[in-house]
């Protein structure tokens, strides 16, 4: 317990002190561990040609079953990407859908999300917010910008 303790206290001060996990603390769902799994994963995101392709690489896009052009996508795929970051994307995914949907909308994208949750159920939700999370944060990182949610008018 006080080796885990430890570690923590460890993470906290790594977060604390890296510019880059503050900005991506700010995107909702990201708490200290899931940003330092993004920034190590995207970098300044220069490994990436755009969002998609960073959510591809950690697992979060819909894979494509095509042939003979019929273009099919299905689930996404489980096995070549980024399994524990994902999963701690999916999670706090999850938590954001579960307040988000005790109260009104504020912001444009929990606007979406509600309806998103409505139409289609919380898990898949939860991984296109995941999958939002990871593409703004790639912004974040590309262009080295500042997240602020877009509020209802």
């Amino acid at each position: 317990i006080e080796h885990t303790e430890a570690l923590e206290k460890q993470l906290e001060a790594t977060v604390k002190s890296n510019n880059v996990c503050q900005k991506l603390m700010k995107l909702e769902g990201v708490g200290p561990i899931c940003a330092v799994g993004l920034a190590v994963k995207l970098g300044r995101g220069e490994s990436f040609a755009n969002g998609r392709q960073a959510s591809a690489n950690i697992g979060l896009t819909p894979r494509q079953h095509s042939s003979g052009g019929q273009e099919r996508t299905i689930n996404i795929s489980k096995y070549s990407a980024d399994k524990r970051l994902r999963s701690t994307l999916f999670q706090g995914a999850l938590s954001v859908i579960t307040q988000v949907m005790k109260r009104p909308a504020r912001t444009h994208k929990e606007q979406w999300l509600q309806a998103l949750v409505m139409r289609r159920g919380q898990k898949i939700a939860a991984i296109a917010l995941a999958n939002k999370t990871v593409r703004t944060a790639y912004a974040i990182l590309k262009n080295d910008s500042v997240y602020q949610p877009i509020g209802l008018a």
